[in-house]
């Protein structure tokens, strides 16, 4: 798609991954700063009348699902799988897509040198 935006949103939240050798770190109770990164395109015909993929404005509905119902919690708690960086972003874009139709990917970042993307 020729035009796309992306919009960054941060939450922190608690998780442990099942799986993992006793020992990794990531097995153990931790939590980190996470950063959410939604991308919405659409072709070259698709911008609205006023030029845009999408309003920005229009992701506050997202933010405030996240700082509602995500932020500060325990993940293992909240979803029903392992909460990997990689499981978050397809569940968040399976979550939103309805919502935001133009989705074309989210990123979930666990610290500043990580990036796990979903892009369907």
């Amino acid at each position: 798609m020729p035009f796309g935006i992306s919009k960054e949103f941060h939450f922190s939240a608690s998780h442990r991954l099942d799986g993992l050798a006793p020992d990794h770190q990531c097995s153990r109770l931790h939590g980190h700063n996470y950063i959410v990164e939604l991308t919405l395109s659409v072709g070259t015909d698709n911008l609205g009348k006023v030029g845009f993929v999408r309003d920005y404005g229009d992701l506050k509905e997202f933010s405030r699902w996240l700082d509602g119902e995500v932020d500060h919690r325990h993940l293992n708690d909240l979803v029903p799988f392992n909460p990997t960086a990689e499981n978050l972003c397809r569940w968040i874009y399976e979550r939103w897509t309805s919502r935001y139709p133009e989705l074309s990917a989210v990123r979930v970042s666990e610290t500043v040198k990580t990036w796990a993307e979903y892009k369907p």
